[in-house]
């Protein structure tokens, strides 16, 4: 028999024990590589819940925690408001049920299973300032390079498959030496189930290879500073491949060199320099730019330059540059006092290399390289600020693999263009888009562009319903498309790609309706034409052709890609003989093919609408540039030349049936290139452009009682044409939009093709 004082002591206990509860909760989103696990054990431990935490292998979170219902409300409020700074929650699930006596909190192994909800490992993400100092001040990390944390380092180039544990992973090489398993076991500590824990004793090692000797550890990297420093060119094994680098100095003989080496005469060397402000004493820079630069991803940003460095950006107003995001960067700028180039190590058209095999063809001067497997390549991410706004000119390294949300149920695969090639693969209202491939026009890029789409795939556990691709009966990404829709019996849509592009815009911004400008250099048109200055109605399922620039023709075809003069003879033809007869050299059969052309122009059977090629054929008249040796090299100095000029010419939008007149633009630059600055032309030239697109898509808008106009396509990135359409929309009291999450240019459009596809089927269901 109890007493009294024990018989209420009795009902306490039972009370208590009947109102504890057990939670089982499903959290999806960014929740693996975060320090998630670690961050669920603090708060449970210190609302003293019982229970566990592990990972799954669809890369969401399981926990079970048992207590009162009052902490575990508390908890899942600690959990959406607290969350580490890169996790990304996307959803919590929360089911109810009797309690199962746990008897302490602990993290699990993780299991294999998959279940619902969309869930991805984080992107790789710059070295936090934490381990920037640890390499300072811990002894067994003191200008240690492969220096990591919970809140840092290679997490989408490492990873083989989820869940993300070290086993999954390139680190699965290294066993943890006591001291880093201590930490690694540690609640308290800041690598708490870091995956990528390492140090000098039980991590990757570094080494140089030069001159047919093998340097390793610090020595390797002190040797590689004091060959740049002496105007060598060096490989460096980053996160997602090697970069070539050195000096870009005052007298720029190594960058000279650098380009003999690549065979890139012109194509700009993106730099990295030590700091905020290094970087100010070669470019200007504003406060979006220097928030974007420090960010935790660290991409590449467009700056204004300030100081001319020789050979590493001819013949435009910008370099492109970043900071150092790995310690290994951090240990090369302690020796290093001027920016250095930091370029992608490929050959034109093939993939970033990875592999010590590859690199070794290179012909560079020394290789610095460690001994961790790189699982996928990837390149850096650039930025260009148009006006205040950032947009992504190529979107991959700190932002893949994160997904970006769409509406659509249906599993589909998106294989892009011809250049600039990004997958997107739709699963459950959530775009995955891959890093960037780049062009397909080598059977390497192609095999980089499969394996790509395979791995992202197996992290998502995607299988297509259906696929997207060009209308584009050649590229090689419609061929992909072909064969596995045919190979899966799987609907296949093809997508006209400046409605891809104009989609893409609509999607990302929820925009049911709009009329899009897409203005880029070619996208095969429903007429068999190459269109690439259009004026669109979309809904995104469908689209329908308002306006366009005039067609011009195209003699040679491609070939008038790459020689601007062609397009130029394609609008003007015996107008500008002479002046073609005078610039004969450009071609490789000189004055004969100078005939040849003008015979091509009056017989040709592809006609363009492209801005792309428009700009173009201005840069080749004002002489800026006759050959181009990387996409969109003319339109890009001819955007340098014009940002010195002021409208001169002050011609007014001609549009007659539907069509913008070009034809008379060009000719008025051409009776005043002796007589008018070219920086005065130039700028005259975009005005008209940016004047004339803005107004028929203007008109259109307000004829179809439509408010949102939406701008696209690789030209959109000329920072004078697309404010100047922005303004003129504004000034109507219509709403402008461009897109902020993809890029501009073909690297964002198969997310586009995704949307009209799915967008299709929703509408067909």
């Amino acid at each position: 028999m109890f007493s009294s004082g024990n018989t209420v002591i009795a009902k306490i206990i039972i009370c208590f024990t009947f109102f504890l509860v057990l939670a089982k909760i499903k959290v999806n989103g960014i929740v693996q590589g975060v320090g998630f696990r670690p961050f669920i054990y603090r708060i449970a431990s210190h609302l003293n819940l019982k229970g566990y935490v592990l990972n799954l292998g669809d890369a969401g979170v399981e926990i079970e925690v048992e207590g009162s219902k009052e902490e575990i409300e508390k908890f899942i409020e600690f959990l959406k408001d607290k969350k580490p700074p890169l996790a990304k929650i996307d959803e919590i699930k929360v089911k109810w049920a009797d309690e199962r006596k746990y008897k302490r909190f602990e993290i699990r192994k993780s299991k294999e299973e998959k279940r619902e909800g969309i869930s991805i490992i984080p992107p790789d993400i710059s070295i936090c300032q934490e381990c920037i100092e640890d390499m300072e001040k811990q002894e067994r990390r003191r200008n240690y390079f492969f220096t990591t944390c919970t809140n840092c380092g290679p997490r989408f180039t490492i990873i083989k498959k989820l869940p993300y544990d070290r086993c999954n992973t390139t680190m699965d090489e290294f066993e943890m030496c006591e001291e880093c398993y201590a930490e690694y076991t540690n609640p308290s500590n800041r690598r708490y189930h870091a995956q990528t824990i390492a140090c000098k004793n039980c991590g990757p090692q570094i080494f140089l290879k030069w001159d047919e000797k093998i340097f390793e550890g610090e020595e390797a990297i002190w040797k590689a500073t004091n060959l740049l420093n002496n105007g060598k060119i060096v490989a460096i094994k980053g996160i997602g491949g090697y970069h070539l680098a050195c000096l870009a100095d005052e007298k720029g003989r190594a960058v000279r060199k650098l380009r003999s080496i690549l065979g890139r005469p012109q194509k700009p060397f993106a730099l990295m320099a030590r700091d905020i402000k290094m970087i100010e004493g070669i470019a200007f820079i504003n406060d979006k730019e220097k928030d974007m630069l420090l960010s935790y991803i660290k991409p590449i940003v467009l700056l204004e330059k300030k100081e001319e460095l020789p050979y590493v950006a001819p013949g435009l107003h910008n370099y492109g540059v970043m900071l150092p995001y790995t310690g290994l960067h951090f240990l090369l700028f302690k020796k290093i006092s001027c920016p250095l180039v930091m370029t992608s190590a490929n050959l034109p058209g093939r993939p970033i290399i990875y592999s010590e095999e590859e690199i070794e063809n290179i012909g560079v001067d020394a290789i610095l390289f460690y001994n961790r497997k790189i699982w996928q390549r990837c390149d850096d991410s650039i930025v260009k600020f148009i006006g205040k706004q950032p947009v992504l000119i190529r979107r991959s390294r700190g932002f893949v693999p994160t997904a970006i949300k769409i509406d659509g149920a249906t599993n589909i695969l998106a294989t892009g263009a011809e250049e600039n090639v990004v997958a997107c693969l739709l699963k459950d209202g959530h775009a995955f888009l891959s890093q960037y491939i780049g062009h397909l026009q080598h059977l390497e890029t192609f095999e980089f562009f499969k394996e790509a789409i395979n791995h992202l795939a197996g992290l998502i556990s995607f299988t297509p319903e259906a696929i997207a691709c060009d209308l584009h009966p050649n590229f090689l990404t419609t061929k992909f498309a072909e064969e596995m829709a045919e190979e899966k019996n799987l609907p296949l849509f093809r997508v006209q790609h400046h409605h891809a592009h104009v989609a893409k815009v609509m999607a990302e911004h929820s925009l049911k309706e709009a009329i899009g400008i897409a203005i880029d250099g070619f996208g095969y048109g429903n007429d068999g034409m190459a269109w690439g200055g259009e004026i669109l109605y979309s809904n995104i399922a469908e689209y329908e052709r308002l306006c366009h620039l005039q067609y011009h023709a195209m003699p040679g075809g491609d070939a008038a890609t790459k020689y601007p003069l062609r397009m130029l003879a394609g609008i003007l033809g015996k107008e500008v003989e002479d002046f073609l007869i005078e610039r004969s050299k450009v071609f490789p059969y000189g004055e004969k093919e100078v005939e040849v052309i003008l015979k091509q122009a009056r017989n040709a059977k592809i006609k363009t609408s492209s801005c792309g090629r428009l700009l173009d054929a201005i840069a080749a008249l004002l002489d800026i540039c006759h050959v181009m040796h990387y996409e969109g090299e003319a339109a890009m100095k001819l955007e340098s030349v014009a940002r010195k000029g002021k409208d001169v010419l002050h011609i007014k939008p001609v549009i007659k049936g539907n069509v913008i007149e070009t034809r008379y633009l060009l000719q008025q630059i051409f009776e005043n290139r002796n007589k008018i600055r070219k920086e005065d032309l130039a700028y005259s030239a975009e005005e008209y452009i940016a004047n004339s697109l803005a107004m028929a898509a203007i008109q259109k808008a307000e004829e179809m009682g439509i408010k949102n106009i939406v701008v696209a396509g690789g030209c959109a990135y000329n920072e004078h044409i697309t404010l100047r359409i922005k303004e003129k929309v504004e000034k109507e009291g219509m709403n402008f939009f461009i897109n902020k999450l993809l890029p501009c240019g073909d690297g964002g459009i198969s997310f586009g093709q995704a949307a009209v596809a799915s967008m299709l089927i929703g509408n067909k269901n």
